[in-house]
């Protein structure tokens, strides 16, 4: 009877407790209301507008906001949230490195890519040492069409500056070289990733190497197709660097009406690149632009091949010249890099040579499709010739020294590791980028610069955005995305006629980029109409 009491007493505790338990973590039927972030607002106010818009979706209360909405003549508020919390502004970093760069160097700047050798080809056309491609950061050595117009447009060859320098190679009565074909990227330092970048961005375009010998963005185009039967493997082809990687084919061809489900693997550091899954019959096909692994030797063994199919001997191999980034020693507590002394160099004999576009052509590109490399190219360019080398440190300091003492913004009000905002590591408020835009405006620059941004429901990243709302064409702002992060900022015109600049910022959200991307609109639309 003891035993059997004990056991009921037992019981009736362990029942009690799971009782508790169950009580305290059972979730409750219904969320429970957001904490307002701002007091009661009049019906129709801008404040309860905006709130209304993020109350639409319960995930959005918990990201964090941050908006900065000013007059652009005084710069007076007209919304403000959090405008001066550090958040990851993602592409809306560009503005900093695109600003910097038309205040310092220009818009009319020119990049110089040539061949070159250490002495003339002797009478009977050979070339007794190495043959140099020498890259000094062209972000257009490809077939991309300019100026920009509406969207990124490309012509065949990809590689047409390149066989247009091996033509003057050949024209310059080169037979025989008995050396290497060396790519040249030392102009920067050889930093081929920023700070902060993830390693799952490093195989796609946007998060394609930086280097100073850069040919078609760095990627190769890979593109898909089915097979001629079910069951058939798929047609890959790659373009234009066709035997760089070792390639696995592992794609299926299935029946029509089947999904198209497809996989790219390429590990870092390695030169396979692995395709599997299945597509349909029928399918259009998937194209898909990849990063290349080492863009300075790629492209020497590439000018090589087009110099041998011009009947020019090369006994040498295809091999790459880096200025590394240990020979210069780091910033210590925010002073310049040191330039290690260099010995002088003899003067070699240019072979063949290309003149770029205008600077303020690809400024058009990289704030219109938010081209990352070509950003990033930009930023060790201002420390080449403002700063102490072309590493990311000196151009960072230079824009550093530009946004504090020029433009004024506040040191604690952002912290920049890259040019692009790919890095997870950047910060910057919403003030500061309002007060980049206000000065941005008052400069001779200012009207060059706003070209640069999409305009609402026109062209470049906002092409599709903003479409039969009252913001198009109204809106000309730089977008900015990241896993859990979205930004816009720019200038726009309100209904009732002023300018204003503003800039949103929303951070550790789960909307998806489609949803965010709406709220972000609906509110500009919110802060146009209401003013």
């Amino acid at each position: 009877m003891l035993r059997l009491a004990l056991r009921s007493s037992r019981l009736l505790l362990i029942f009690l407790l799971a009782g508790f338990l169950n009580a305290q973590t059972t979730p409750a039927t219904t969320p429970p209301s957001p904490v307002p972030s701002h007091p009661e607002q009049p019906v129709g106010s801008l404040q309860a507008r905006i709130d209304a818009i993020r109350a639409q979706d319960p995930r959005a209360q918990h990201a964090i906001w941050g908006i900065s909405v000013v007059d652009l003549a005084s710069g007076a508020p007209i919304y403000s949230e959090n405008a001066g919390i550090l958040l990851m502004p993602a592409s809306n970093t560009k503005l900093f490195t695109t600003s910097t760069a038309l205040a310092l160097i220009g818009g009319d700047y020119k990049f110089l890519t040539t061949v070159e050798t250490a002495s003339h080809p002797d009478k009977f056309g050979r070339i007794s040492g190495d043959v140099l491609l020498v890259g000094r950061g062209d972000p257009n050595l490809s077939g991309r069409v300019l100026p920009y117009l509406k969207k990124t447009e490309r012509q065949l060859p990809h590689t047409r500056v390149l066989e247009e320098l091996a033509d003057k190679v050949a024209a310059a009565g080169v037979k025989v070289i008995d050396g290497d074909i060396i790519g040249d990227d030392s102009y920067f330092v050889y930093e081929r990733y920023g700070e902060g970048w993830s390693q799952d961005d490093l195989m796609w375009e946007y998060g394609a190497p930086v280097s100073a010998l850069t040919v078609n963005d760095n990627v190769v185009f890979a593109s898909i197709k089915p097979g001629s039967h079910p069951g058939a493997r798929a047609l890959l082809t790659l373009d234009p660097y066709t035997n760089y990687y070792a390639v696995r084919d592992l794609v299926m061809t299935t029946r029509p009406g089947t999904q198209r489900n497809i996989g790219i693997l390429r590990e870092p550091g390695s030169l396979e690149l692995t395709f599997w899954g299945t597509i349909p019959m029928g399918d259009p096909g998937d194209d898909e632009a990849l990063s290349i692994e080492e863009p300075a030797t790629a492209n020497a063994e590439f000018l090589r091949t087009l110099l041998q199919q011009r009947g020019i001997l090369v006994r040498g191999k295809a091999r790459a010249l880096h200025a590394e980034l240990w020979r210069y020693p780091p910033t210590i507590e925010n002073q310049p890099l040191a330039v290690p002394p260099s010995a002088p160099k003899k003067p070699r004999v240019v072979l063949a040579q290309h003149d770029s576009v205008p600077l303020a052509e690809d400024l058009q590109v990289i704030n219109k499709v938010s081209q990352n490399l070509h950003v990033e190219l930009l930023l060790r360019l201002i420390g080449k010739l403002r700063g102490t080398s072309g590493s990311v440190s000196a151009g960072l300091d230079v824009e550093k020294r530009f946004l504090a003492e020029q433009v004024g913004i506040d040191l604690t009000e952002f912290s920049l590791f890259d040019g692009s905002g790919l890095s997870r590591e950047g910060l910057a408020t919403p003030h500061a980028f309002t007060q980049l835009l206000r000065y941005a405006a008052t400069q001779p620059w200012g009207t060059q610069w706003k070209e640069t941004l999409p305009i609402a429901g026109e062209d470049g990243s906002l092409s599709t955005r903003f479409r039969g709302t009252f913001a198009a064409d109204r809106v000309e702002a730089k977008t900015g995305q990241l896993g859990g992060v979205n930004s816009l900022t720019g200038y726009a015109l309100t209904k009732s006629g002023k300018n204003i600049a503003f800039s949103i910022i929303v951070n550790h959200h789960q909307l998806g980029n489609n949803k965010a991307k709406q709220m972000i609109d609906d509110i500009v639309n919110a802060i146009l109409e209401a003013e």
